[in-house]
């Protein structure tokens, strides 16, 4: 099991998961869930008590990650199987992400 805080205007909104059989969860933190001027960190992963789950990293989250030939050679550079999406996303989305959300590896 791998986890990362998901920092939303570097304030920690949730936690995602990547399950040892490669199935995802995104679940909100109980503060950013009390607190009512804080949204949800996207369309598709509204702002609940519900735990999300997901056979495949979430299509927000994917959104996230390098394309093409940026991607080849950052997995490469980082001895990062391209295949492994939660690894290329921790790296890339920790301090480099476009928009509001970070993704930081625990």
């Amino acid at each position: 099991m791998r986890k990362a805080s998901i920092l939303y205007k570097d304030e920690q909104a949730g936690t995602l998961i990547q399950h040892d059989n490669g199935s995802f969860t995104f679940q909100y933190d109980d503060a950013w869930l009390i607190d009512s001027q804080k949204s949800g960190i996207s369309l598709t992963l509204p702002k609940s008590e519900e735990v999300y789950h997901s056979r495949y990293l979430f299509p927000f989250f994917y959104q996230l990650l390098p394309e093409g030939s940026n991607k080849e050679l950052i997995c490469r550079h980082n001895k990062i199987d391209k295949n492994d999406d939660f690894a290329l996303l921790t790296l890339t989305a920790a301090d480099d992400a476009i928009g509001a959300v970070r993704v930081i590896k625990i």
